[in-house]
């Protein structure tokens, strides 16, 4: 049996007094993408924080690659192969884009994400290369989050609201870059409301409420269920 890339194994995430997380687990294998879906305040963005080791788990094991990085700070979690695009961007917005790009570039064995590379997938961004980050539109500093994330050539990539707030055309371009990267190989976590797009290119879903996973499974079963959908995504 192949080894997931992370496991999230019953973890409870508090800020200060107040819990969040609830023994939360969940899983991803080697170039498998695995939604997390759940309604605001649920619980999605904690979970991402405790992975990122940005909020430390109080309990539970998380583990990547087989190792466990629950303790670990964020920068060393970073290093060992996790690409993060958080939500609302957090580009620089001092820096130019190719700034942005090269800021955080990590050149591993065999590293396939370049400049050049960035660029093929994206193509606004090589356009855009010497703008300003805070010169770029929404979906455009969506792009260069994700191109940034993909320059320290992450062996699990996470997105945190992978296309909210953006214009229908460029929610589609998003889907159809992260279609490629997972039919690349590369191992995705997404969070995002756009159900119908997670469906038709994710493989695994977990839906959260409160602070707990309560249901997990195929997107033919979720598909198949509207009834579950209703009841924990609101649609």
């Amino acid at each position: 049996m192949v080894e997931p890339v992370l496991t999230v194994d019953k973890i409870e995430t508090c800020y200060g007094l107040s819990q969040v997380l609830f023994g939360v687990s969940l899983s991803i294998a080697p170039g498998e993408m695995v939604t997390l879906m759940g309604r605001n305040g649920m619980g999605k963005t904690t979970t991402v924080r405790s992975i990122m080791g940005l909020t430390r788990a109080r309990a539970g094991a998380i583990r990547f690659e087989g190792r466990d990085i629950r303790d670990l700070p964020s920068y060393r979690v970073a290093k060992l192969g996790i690409g993060l695009v958080p939500e609302g961007r957090q580009i620089f917005p001092n820096l130019t884009v190719r700034e942005n790009l090269v800021a955080t570039a990590v050149a591993r064995d065999a590293a396939p994400w370049t400049l050049d590379t960035v660029c093929d997938l994206f193509p606004r961004l090589a356009e855009r290369a010497a703008s300003m980050g805070n010169q770029l539109s929404g979906g455009e500093q969506q792009m260069l989050a994700i191109g940034r994330a993909l320059m320290t050539n992450p062996r699990l990539l996470i997105l945190d609201e992978a296309t909210e707030g953006l214009a229908p055309l460029i929610r589609a371009e998003i889907w159809r870059c992260l279609a490629k990267l997972k039919e690349s190989g590369l191992a995705i976590l997404v969070i995002d409301k756009n159900v119908g797009a997670l469906l038709r290119v994710a493989d695994r879903h977990f839906l959260i409420e409160r602070g707990r996973v309560v249901w997990s499974g195929a997107s033919s079963d979720l598909a198949a269920n509207p009834d579950m959908q209703h009841r924990y995504l609101g649609v």
